[in-house]
C-alpha cells in the first residue's frame, strides 16, 4: 500500500475511489466500469503532474525522503548487468549501507558505488538507514583506486541523510575517512558520475559526489545540513523547517542555477509513482554523460573536474564545460599548477601573501 504525503490528500481520495472501481468483489458494483477506470486514472496522473510541477522546497524534502521512493539497490539491479560485489574495506569490516562492485552498462564495464538506505524496516536497520560508517567509505576508496588502476568509469548513487554520527564511527576516524574519500574522488582520472536520487545530506553525500558530473533527480535534495537542523541553528526553532528549506537552496532547480550540479533528470511523475519512466530517464542520462566523458584524455578528465569545482560560487566567471575544455591550451588547463605561468609571473605577490599569513599565525601563537 502506497504511503501518501500531506499534500497528496486529494490523490489519496481518488486512489481509494479507483480501488473500489477495480475491486470485483465490491458490493457497490454490478459490473466493472472500464471507461470510468481509464478516466479516473487519467485524472489522477494529471493532478499528480500539476502538484509535482509546483512543489515548494519543504515539499521537495518530503518527496526526497518518501518511504516508497526507489533506493540505490533498485537502480543498480535494473540499470546494470553482470554485477560482481566487491565488499569490505579489507581492514575493519563490512558496511551494509554501501553497495560496491563491478558491473556492465550497455556492454561497458563500470564501477558501482552506491549508498543504500533500505526498502523496509529490517533492511533499513541493517543498512543503518543509509548512514555510512568509516569502513563503508574505506570500501568506496578501495573500489575507486581499483577503477582508476584499470581505467573503469565510476558511477556513484547518493541517498543518505549524512554519515554515521555514532561514537563508534567517530572513534574509527569518520572525518578522516570522508576527507580521504573526497580527495581520492577528485584525484581520479577516469570518468566519474554521481546521481543524487533521494537525500544528499552533509559530508556523507559529498564524499561520493566530487565527480565530473553531478546529476540530481528533479525531486531530490542536496544540502550541508537538514532543514530541521538549519532551523534550530538559524532561527532557534526547528519548527521553522519550511523557512529553512527555502533559504538553503537545496532543490535541484536551485542548485543547477548555482552551478553546484550539472544536470536534472526530470520526474513528470515522481519516482515512487512511475518507476519505469524515471528508470528510462536515468539510463539515458548515464549513457549521454559516459559518452561525453569518454572522448576526454585522463588529464582532461582531471582538469575538467578541478575547474568545475573551482568555478562554483564565482558567478560563472571561471565556468568551464567539456566542449570548451577540449579547445583550451595546456597552459590554461594547468593554470592552478605550481609550475604554471600564472604562478611564475606572480611569485613575488604570492610570496608576500604567504609571509603575511605565517606572520599572523606566529603573532597569535605568541
Amino acid at each position: 500500500m502506497r504511503n501518501y504525503l500531506d499534500f497528496e490528500t486529494e490523490i489519496k481520495i481518488l486512489d481509494q475511489e479507483l480501488d473500489k472501481l477495480k475491486d470485483p468483489f465490491s458490493s457497490e458494483l454490478t459490473e466493472v466500469n472500464t471507461n470510468k477506470i481509464i478516466e479516473l486514472e487519467s485524472e489522477i496522473n494529471e493532478k499528480l503532474k500539476k502538484i509535482y510541477a509546483n512543489l515548494d522546497a519543504w515539499q521537495t524534502v518530503q518527496v526526497a525522503r518518501a518511504e516508497d521512493r526507489p533506493t540505490s539497490k533498485y537502480y543498480v539491479e535494473n540499470l546494470f548487468s553482470n554485477f560482481v560485489a566487491l565488499s569490505g574495506d579489507r581492514s575493519s569490516g563490512l558496511d551494509k549501507s554501501i553497495i560496491t562492485g563491478i558491473a556492465t552498462f550497455e556492454g561497458k564495464s563500470v564501477m558501482i558505488i552506491a549508498q543504500e538506505r533500505g526498502y523496509d524496516l529490517d533492511s533499513r536497520i541493517e543498512a543503518n538507514f543509509g548512514m555510512t560508517s568509516p569502513s563503508g567509505y574505506r570500501t568506496a576508496i578501495r573500489c575507486m583506486k581499483l577503477a582508476n588502476k584499470f581505467n573503469i568509469p565510476c558511477i556513484f548513487f547518493v541517498d543518505t541523510n549524512g554519515a554515521d554520527p555514532s561514537v563508534k564511527s567517530e572513534s574509527q576516524g569518520q572525518a578522516a575517512a570522508i576527507a580521504k574519500s573526497i580527495n581520492i574522488c577528485l584525484s581520479l582520472k577516469v570518468p566519474t558520475i554521481t546521481l543524487i536520487h533521494g537525500v544528499g545530506g552533509s559530508g556523507g553525500a559529498v564524499a561520493l559526489a566530487a565527480t565530473n558530473k553531478t546529476i540530481m533527480m528533479q525531486h531530490s535534495i542536496y544540502s550541508v545540513i537538514s532543514p530541521e537542523g538549519a532551523a534550530k541553528i538559524l532561527f532557534r526553532d526547528e519548527k521553522k523547517n519550511k523557512e529553512a528549506a527555502k533559504a538553503m537552496k537545496l532543490t535541484s532547480k536551485d542548485l543547477l542555477e548555482l552551478n553546484v550540479i550539472d544536470e536534472i533528470i526530470p520526474e513528470p511523475l515522481p519516482a515512487h509513482v512511475d518507476r519505469d519512466l524515471v528508470l528510462s530517464n536515468v539510463r539515458d542520462s548515464i549513457r549521454k554523460n559516459l559518452n561525453e566523458l569518454s572522448i576526454l584524455t585522463k588529464d582532461e578528465i582531471y582538469s575538467q573536474k578541478k575547474l568545475k569545482f573551482l568555478s562554483i560560487g564565482r558567478d560563472g566567471k571561471f565556468k568551464y564545460n567539456t566542449e570548451n575544455l577540449l579547445s583550451m591550451t595546456s597552459e590554461e588547463k594547468n593554470i592552478f599548477n605550481w609550475d604554471s605561468k600564472f604562478f611564475k609571473d606572480n611569485n613575488k605577490y604570492i610570496l608576500i601573501l604567504l609571509i603575511l599569513f605565517f606572520s599572523f599565525i606566529i603573532y597569535y601563537l605568541l
